[in-house]
């Protein structure tokens, strides 16, 4: 039996209203629709002409909304083969002239990409959770990625996590300015 399509669909902006398909839910947990509208709230004016990172891209569900609400450019890392084919055609989709989507492990491949940014950007980190098998050290190997990042070359830090985690005061050179709860989910800003 095949496996029922699932979407989202972009909440605001110009492409509001266009579906994006979602990978299925045994590679990719889809970011809650309450959680990306106050994610969107918070930098709604802030976004305009800036750059957006999704680090772990999933569906490209929170880089494609930053388009559609005035980003110039989203640049997505996405590591599962058939995550990375949804997205791209997400992707293709949308905006494809102002994404870039690369297949690689975001540990390895984002260091590279953080090196190439020119501008400063607001980068989105929603790694999978510490429960699935193999990710008990995944947010260890995330405020790693963060403390390397260049101070020049941020705007915003946000990491979506399970609310049960406390993530530190400090990462590197940032520090949290505030983390909202939306259920089992949370997001923790760092500036």
């Amino acid at each position: 039996m095949k496996n029922k399509e699932i979407f989202s669909t972009i909440s605001a902006g110009k492409y509001k209203g266009k579906k994006l398909k979602l990978p299925s839910l045994q590679s990719t947990r889809s970011t809650k629709s309450i959680l990306k509208e106050s994610y969107f709230n918070t930098i709604q004016f802030d976004i305009i002409d800036e750059v957006f990172v999704e680090v772990f891209g999933g569906s490209g569900s929170m880089g494609l909304e930053a388009l559609s609400r005035g980003a110039k450019h989203s640049f997505f890392i996405e590591k599962d083969k058939s995550a990375y084919e949804i997205l791209k055609k997400n992707c293709d989709f949308i905006d494809k002239q102002s994404s870039t989507c690369k297949r690689a492990d975001s540990f390895e491949y984002f260091p590279v990409l953080v090196h190439t940014l020119t501008s400063k950007s607001f980068f989105y980190f929603d790694p999978p959770f510490c429960i699935r098998e193999g990710m008990d050290d995944i947010y260890e190997k995330v405020y790693a990625l963060i403390s390397n990042i260049p101070k020049e070359k941020t705007n915003l830090i946000t990491i979506e996590h399970m609310s049960s985690y406390k993530l530190p005061l400090e990462i590197g050179k940032y520090t949290l300015g505030k983390t909202k709860k939306f259920g089992k989910s949370s997001l923790s800003y760092y500036e």
